[in-house]
């Protein structure tokens, strides 16, 4: 999978089209990225962040880029056995900048990463979001993850966070008790 694209059906979208990482284009893909993610997310990232994700699961790397040919959202992914057990996808970032919020860009961003990890055999998916984030928990929720632990204060930023995991693979479902918090409320 390396290009594919989506023209919404509405008159306010412009034609997208999503491409997958490639490290020949770093110079480019690199500076347009770390702008993005750094406008959107609260965690100040170094370059390094963004090279120990992209140097080895750059292929887990999708960017969705306009007409123009400028960034409008990316997601960043890695996957890899977790602690031993099972072989864990985790998405690391997801920006989409705000004008283009609200057209399903996240959605097919986090699809495109979910499938590759699935097509790797990956168990299960996790990620972590900023519990006043209402926008991203509903998208991952949506997508069929669930909460699976509150982290207090785990961003820099002095906000707690929410775990959540997308079991894809039922021997993954086994609820682990170390994995769960009993004080969370169920998904929505």
């Amino acid at each position: 999978m390396s290009e594919a694209t989506v023209q919404d059906s509405s008159d306010q979208t412009p034609e997208l089209h999503y491409v997958q990482y490639h490290p020949s284009k770093e110079s480019a893909y690199l500076p347009a990225i770390r702008q993005l993610i750094s406008t959107d997310l609260s965690e100040p990232y170094s370059i390094y962040v963004y090279r120990y994700f992209l140097y080895q699961w750059g292929d887990l790397c999708f960017m969705a880029i306009d007409a123009e040919e400028n960034l409008v959202g990316v997601v960043i992914s890695k996957l890899e056995p977790h602690r031993g057990g099972p072989l864990r996808g985790y998405i690391a970032m997801l920006a989409v900048r705000e004008e283009y919020r609200g057209k399903g860009i996240a959605t097919n961003l986090v699809r495109m990463a979910i499938d590759i990890m699935i097509e790797r055999e990956a168990d299960e998916i996790a990620l972590e979001t900023e519990v006043t984030n209402t926008a991203a928990m509903k998208l991952y929720e949506r997508l069929g993850f669930l909460r699976s632990k509150r982290l207090h204060r785990y961003y820099l930023n002095g906000n707690s966070a929410f775990r959540f995991v997308l079991y894809v693979k039922e021997s993954a479902a086994t609820l682990r008790y170390e994995d769960c918090d009993p004080e969370l409320p169920p998904s929505a």
